[in-house]
């Protein structure tokens, strides 16, 4: 935990303390200005569309659940939210305040509580993590929800969960599974946790992500995006090659 702490640290003094993630939502409206697809499914939205953001015909998507249990619309199968790729809790679970919360985290009924409301309040280096541009990308709201804190599958995705889209969620296992060209992304997102936080990974986890990294190289808009976050928050990853 000593050298995990001191690697924040240094990344603090070096790029600045960006500590806001509604402040990367913000950035991430511009970075992907001129490239509005949605990260899983590939849809085209719009913000500006209120009713709803998604082009459901530019992709085939169709919601798994259209409506709540309640008959009302289901928003978040209508909006764009922006995912966390590595899951709060896989970074979030090597800090103190999330394993067993903080003086500091107490209700005003007198009760404890951890995890990542308490981290959000009293750990700067969690909030910094939290809010890199790097691990955010835009996915419609039903499958930020869906995936949970899942871990992604060594299988391929069949489609039909959700239209015509090639992501697929196994909720008995834990898992979600991504159409095949992604997989170069999310292990560059992984690998660079990895390296500028010092994020544990599992050894069978490396060496899928190792893999994945050489199998799936950087497209153009992977490296073009990159570019722009390391413009705004300071820090490039690395395993994002031209």
């Amino acid at each position: 935990m000593k050298i995990f702490l001191t690697f924040l640290f240094l990344i603090i003094s070096v790029f600045g303390d960006n500590e806001s993630f509604s402040k990367s939502k913000k950035e991430l409206r511009k970075i992907h200005r001129d490239h509005q697809v949605t990260f899983y499914c590939g849809c085209k939205y719009n913000y500006t569309n209120k009713d709803n953001m998604i082009d459901r015909n530019s992709c085939g998507y169709v919601p798994r659940n259209e409506y709540t249990k309640k008959g009302k619309k289901n928003e978040r199968a209508r909006r764009i939210e922006w995912e966390h790729i590595i899951p709060a809790e896989n970074f979030g679970r090597q800090f103190s305040c999330w394993r067993d919360g903080d003086a500091q985290c107490v209700n005003t009924k007198g009760k404890s509580y951890k995890g990542r409301r308490c981290c959000k309040k009293v750990s700067k280096e969690f909030r910094i993590m939290e809010a890199d541009i790097h691990n955010l990308q835009p996915a419609i709201g039903e499958l930020n929800a869906d995936r949970s804190n899942f871990r992604f599958d060594f299988e391929l995705p069949t489609t039909g969960q959700y239209g015509e889209c090639k992501f697929e969620v196994d909720f008995k296992a834990d898992r979600a599974r991504v159409r095949e060209e992604l997989r170069g992304v999310i292990a560059r997102t992984y690998l660079y946790f990895n390296k500028q936080y010092d994020m544990k990974i599992s050894k069978q986890e490396m060496l899928k992500y190792e893999a994945w990294n050489k199998m799936y190289p950087s497209n153009e808009w992977e490296v073009e995006r990159s570019g722009r976050i390391a413009k705004i928050q300071g820090s490039s990853n690395i395993f994002i090659l031209k």
